[in-house]
C-alpha cells in the first residue's frame, strides 16, 4: 500500500496578488480548470496500490481544502490541521505516525500540493521505481533531470547506481542512485556546470519511504521533532472530518525540512531521477513559461485587451485590463490590488509582500472574500457607517444564526433562490426581494438548488470584525 501525503500547508507569496496567506498558490487554478491541489490528487489516479490520501494543511485552509477535495470526489483517509507551520519534517512525522496505525508496512509518498507535472505516465513510472526501493528500506527522493541552468532550485548530486534488494524481487542495478550530496540554490555559472556534468538533478521536494523506516531515521537524527509530533498527535482531537493537532505541542516543535533533518544525513537515501515536465511554478515568470501563449507569446487570462504587446502575462480577475506597447511584463489584477512588474524582476514580488506585512496591510494576508462553511463572503465596502458584504451560499448549504447583534441588518437578494425562515415564518426568497432582519431573530437561509444563492448584506451603524466574520450571516 502507498499512502499519498499531500503537503498543502504552504503560504506562497511569490504569486501575489493572486496568492495570499489565507488563499495560497495550491488553492488556485493556474494551469487548467482545476486547482493545483486538485491536480496533485488527480495525477496519482491509476497508480498501483495507491490508497486514499492524507492531506496536511494549515487550520485556516480547512474549509477550502475540504471543498476542493469534494469537488473532485476525493475522500481522504485523514486531514491534519496544523495550528502553525513547522516545515516538512514535522508533517512527515505526523503522516508516518498515522500511516503506521493504518498499516505498519505502508509506504508513504510525500507530494507538495503546488507542483506541475505534464507527463503523468513518466511520473507513474518513477513512482513504481521508488516503491521498489522504499519497500526494501531505502528513503527515496525524486530528482528532476534538469533541462536548463536553473538558479531557483536546490540540486542533488547522484552517486553510484543503487542496487535493488533481492528481498524486493530484484537484484542488480535499478533506476536509482545513491545520494552523494544535497546542494543549495547555485549561482548561474555553477548551475551551468551542474547541467553540463549530467551528475545533478533538481530537488523536487517529493519523497517516498516506509513509515517505519523514516521514523527510525527521524528518531536517530531529529528526536525532538518526533517527540513533539507524538505529543501533538496524542493530545490532538478529531474535529468533524479533520484531526486538529495540539497547538501547544506542535507549536513547540522545531521547524525543519525533511531534507535537512533526515535526507542529508541518512545513509539509506536513494534518488530516482525522472523527466516529466516538472515545475514548481514559483514565480509569475514560471507561470508565463508553461502557459498557453497567443501569436505574440502572451499568456492572457480574463477580460484582457492588448495592442502591441508581446512576451507578457496579463491576468484579469474582475475588471477589464488593457495593455498597450508592453514587452516582457507581468500584470495581475484582483479586486483589491494590481501587480505590474517586469518579467525579469517577477521574483522580487516577495519584497512587496514583506513590506505589506510590515505595514499591517490586509492585502498581504487575505483577499476581500473568505471561505465559510456555507460558501463564501466578499467584503464590498467596510466603513464606520456601513459594512457591506456579498454572501454566496453554495448549493445544498445554509446559513443559520440566532440574533445578529446589530442595530440594522438588511439582505438584498440578487441571484439564485432559496428558503428563508425567520422565527416561525418560512418563505421562498429570490430577486428582487429585500428585507430587514431584527437583531434578536432566529434566522435560517437555505439554498436547495444547484446554483449559488447570492445576497447583498448591509449592516448599518455597526461594523463587525472583518477578519473573523463572526457576525452578519455566519453560522454560530
Amino acid at each position: 500500500m502507498i499512502i499519498p501525503v499531500i503537503l498543502a500547508g504552504g503560504s506562497g507569496t511569490r504569486l501575489w496578488p493572486l496568492s495570499r496567506r489565507l488563499y495560497p498558490k495550491q488553492m488556485l487554478k493556474l494551469t487548467n480548470n482545476r486547482t493545483m491541489l486538485q491536480n496533485t490528487l488527480l495525477r496519482i489516479n491509476g497508480v498501483k496500490d495507491m490508497a486514499p490520501p492524507m492531506v496536511i494543511c494549515n487550520e485556516k485552509h480547512r474549509l477550502i481544502v475540504a471543498e476542493q477535495l469534494k469537488g473532485i470526489g476525493v475522500l481522504p483517509s485523514a486531514i491534519f490541521l496544523e495550528p502553525v507551520g513547522r516545515n516538512t519534517a514535522p508533517a512527515v512525522a505526523v503522516a508516518s505516525l498515522k500511516a503506521a496505525s493504518i498499516d505498519p508496512g505502508a509506504l508513504i509518498m510525500i507530494l507538495p500540493a503546488d507542483h506541475l507535472i505534464n507527463d503523468v505516465a513518466k511520473f507513474h513510472q518513477a513512482i513504481g521505481a521508488g516503491a521498489d526501493y522504499a519497500a526494501a528500506g531505502s528513503l527515496i527522493t525524486f530528482g528532476v533531470i534538469p533541462d536548463k541552468p536553473e538558479t531557483g532550485y536546490g540540486y542533488i548530486r547522484k552517486g553510484a547506481p543503487a542496487p535493488v534488494s533481492e528481498g524486493n524481487g530484484g537484484g542488480g542495478d535499478g533506476a536509482g542512485f545513491y545520494i552523494d550530496e544535497f546542494v543549495e540554490k547555485p549561482d548561474l555559472e555553477t548551475a551551468r556546470g551542474y547541467l553540463a556534468s549530467g551528475d545533478y538533478c533538481w530537488n523536487s521536494g517529493m519523497f517516498m519511504f516506509a513509515a517505519g523506516a523514516v521514523m527510525a531515521e527521524m528518531k536517530r537524527f531529529a528526536p525532538e521533532i518526533v517527540n513533539a509530533c507524538e505529543a501533538a498527535f496524542q493530545k490532538g482531537r478529531a474535529d468533524g472530518d479533520a484531526f486538529r493537532l495540539d497547538e501547544a505541542e506542535f507549536g513547540a516543535c522545531p521547524s525543519d525540512s525533511i531534507d535537512y533533518a533526515v535526507m542529508e544525513r541518512t545513509g539509506r537515501g536513494v534518488m530516482i531521477p525522472f523527466e516529466a515536465g516538472w515545475d514548481d511554478l514559483g514565480s509569475w515568470a514560471a507561470i508565463w513559461a508553461v502557459g498557453e501563449k497567443d501569436g505574440d507569446e502572451n499568456v492572457i487570462s480574463g477580460d484582457v485587451l492588448v495592442s502591441d504587446v508581446d512576451h507578457s502575462l496579463i491576468f484579469s480577475s474582475q475588471r477589464l485590463v488593457a495593455g498597450v506597447g508592453l514587452s516582457r511584463q507581468v500584470v495581475v489584477e484582483t479586486s483589491d490590488a494590481v501587480l505590474v512588474a517586469s518579467m525579469e524582476k517577477a521574483q522580487a514580488v516577495k519584497h512587496i509582500v514583506d513590506h505589506l506585512k510590515e505595514s499591517g496591510r490586509r492585502e498581504a494576508v487575505r483577499h476581500p472574500w473568505i471561505y465559510l462553511p456555507w460558501g463564501r463572503a466578499e467584503i464590498v465596502d467596510p466603513n464606520d457607517e456601513l459594512y457591506v458584504r456579498k454572501l454566496m451560499i453554495s448549493p445544498k448549504r445554509r446559513i443559520a444564526f440566532s440574533g445578529h447583534g446589530h442595530g440594522n441588518l438588511s439582505w438584498i437578494f440578487i441571484a439564485g433562490g432559496g428558503w428563508l425562515s425567520i422565527d416561525d415564518e418560512k418563505r421562498e426568497v429570490g430577486p428582487p426581494d429585500m428585507l430587514c432582519i431584527d437583531a434578536d431573530a432566529d434566522v435560517c437561509l437555505e439554498n436547495p438548488y444547484s446554483t449559488d444563492l447570492i445576497v447583498l448584506e448591509v449592516i448599518r451603524k455597526a461594523a463587525p470584525d472583518a477578519d473573523h466574520l463572526t457576525q452578519g450571516g455566519e453560522p454560530r
